[in-house]
């Protein structure tokens, strides 16, 4: 089409094709708000989802804790009512003098053999459900498995050392079944600069503790 013919377009030719290049008004603006809308529900999306992710972590990891302590500590108070048996088969070997115990007859010898083998079962039994026993002599004082009951002056031991056991004591994993009853050495040199002096307490409330 020649330049004359285009010039020679009438005017309502023109003005369809001109008006269909223009955009409507307030296009740019309405589209800028919706895509700030769209980028902060995005963030808000993204927030939530992270919580959600952390709130399913910490729940994985309770459960995983509670599935640890469940088994380790599933026997504790049943390991607890038994170590009164274990106490009373020790009570009974020790009551027995040792001169009855060479001299005895063999059926007598046989009695005491079977009862020192039961109290050896009962041991390895609890040992093999995660029942430790705590018979810490010479070893530093912790209050947290051990009650002292007395002191004993000894200027030659550590002070603050368990230098006599009175009763043994059972722990089930990190938890004290039972305090190890014992004497500890006070008059001796520090074990350390900022070690406190023992001094005999109540019993450790833990001990009391239900698993």
């Amino acid at each position: 089409m020649s330049d004359q013919a285009k010039d020679e377009r009438a005017p309502e030719d023109i003005e369809p094709a001109e008006a269909s290049g223009e955009r409507p008004e307030g296009s740019v603006d309405g589209d800028y708000e919706a895509l700030v809308r769209l980028l902060k529900e995005n963030e808000e999306l993204k927030d939530r989802a992270l919580r959600v992710a952390a709130e399913m972590e910490n729940l994985r990891r309770r459960t995983a804790r509670d599935v640890h302590d469940a088994r380790t500590y599933a026997v504790a108070n049943f390991a607890r009512d038994m170590l009164s048996v274990s106490d009373n088969l020790r009570r009974a070997l020790d009551a027995i003098p040792a001169e009855a115990k060479a001299g005895g007859d063999a059926g007598f010898k046989a009695l005491i053999e079977g009862v020192d083998l039961t109290e050896r079962a009962m041991l390895s039994a609890l040992e093999r459900h995660g029942v430790k026993k705590l018979a810490p002599e010479g070893e530093k004082f912790d209050p947290n498995f051990h009650q002292a009951m007395f002191e004993v002056p000894n200027p030659d031991v550590a002070a603050g050392t368990v230098v006599q056991v009175v009763q043994p004591g059972y722990s089930i994993g990190d938890r004290v079944l039972r305090p190890a009853m014992v004497g500890v050495a006070k008059g001796g040199p520090k074990a350390a600069a900022a070690e406190a002096p023992v001094e005999p307490g109540p019993v450790n409330e833990q001990a009391e503790k239900d698993a």
